[in-house]
């Protein structure tokens, strides 16, 4: 699928279907691949590069252009189960176009930092911060998953909540290792600058665009972090609150242990031999005291020996 966009008098908008320097391709079919290949001349593995998940940013001068493969985050949706993934995206940079290629739809080319882009060169930039941005964005939204998935593991008997977590840290490294690549590319576009055609408005734009990225990989690298370090912990608490509920379950048993051997006893014949002349409405109640008795000192003996001793008190030393 192709859009097309231009700029006029600084502002990005919507190009019509004959005129628009900045081509977007959105996994484009078989006869846009031919026209990108044959037609623009851009290589094959490069454009390949552009669509494939798992290739790592780089920079390349060709010819006639200049092709640059960033990394981008995928758009977030709830069939995902927490996972963020990471994808790929093309940028071929002609002296009157810019192409991008990407294998789904990409965060819409709009708002504050499309504004008063004066060339191509600089709308480059622009696409590469606002990418930033929304990377940062979504670690936002990592954080306070985190945080909710958190408060439920406090009080979680099971492993779900703590597999969610599992997966966003999976995410997290590919995050991670994603800000990495594009921070390569940046530094490369620093050091090209004279090839790249930048202004000093743009060289200025570009140094605020490695300090974001670097300020975002540093983001980024600190969850992953957090993470990895605290996930032996949050198992740790799944564990204990499980052996709390099974001490629980250990000591009601204890107790009602006792009442059961003398409910069987009182079931039988002899019992009932046993109260010949006493009525039954003062043997049962009688009897039925007798068992709670017996199930409050069966608890209090289970709660001083779980219960830590007291530290004594000293006494005042005589003078």
């Amino acid at each position: 699928m192709l859009k097309r966009y231009q700029v006029i008098d600084g502002r990005f908008c919507d190009g019509t279907e004959e005129c628009g320097p900045v081509l977007v391709y959105v996994n484009p079919d078989e006869a846009e691949r031919r026209y990108l290949l044959n037609e623009l001349k851009i290589d094959e593995h490069t454009l390949a590069s552009s669509l494939d998940p798992d290739e790592l940013a780089r920079m390349e001068f060709e010819p006639e252009h200049v092709a640059m493969i960033v990394k981008r985050p995928r758009n977030y949706s709830v069939e995902e189960q927490y996972l963020f993934r990471v994808s790929s995206m093309g940028l071929f940079l002609f002296r009157d176009r810019l192409v991008i290629v990407a294998p789904d739809e990409i965060v819409p080319l709009e708002g504050k930092q499309f504004q008063k882009v004066g060339s191509l060169p600089d709308l480059v930039l622009r696409v590469l911060f606002r990418t930033t941005l929304h990377y940062l964005e979504h670690l936002k939204i990592i954080n306070q998953i985190s945080d909710e998935l958190e408060s439920k593991v406090q009080t979680a008997m099971e492993n779900r909540h703590l597999i969610n977590l599992f997966t966003l840290e999976k995410g997290m490294v590919y995050y991670h290792n994603a800000i990495h690549s594009n921070g390569v590319v940046i530094e490369k576009l620093k050091a090209s600058a004279v090839k790249m055609g930048f202004t000093p408005e743009n060289l200025e734009f570009l140094d605020d665009l490695a300090v974001e990225n670097a300020q975002c990989y540093k983001q980024a690298e600190i969850f992953s972090n957090i993470f990895a370090s605290l996930m032996d912990a949050r198992a740790g608490i799944v564990n204990n609150n499980l052996s709390v509920l099974i001490k629980r379950l250990t000591i009601i048993n204890v107790v009602f242990l006792p009442m059961n051997f003398l409910a069987g006893v009182g079931g039988m014949s002899e019992f009932s031999m046993m109260t010949t002349g006493i009525p039954w409405w003062v043997a049962y109640p009688a009897f039925g005291g007798v068992m709670l008795g017996i199930a409050a000192i069966t608890y209090t003996i289970i709660r001083r020996m779980g219960s830590e001793p007291r530290p004594r008190r000293r006494r005042r030393a005589q003078r």
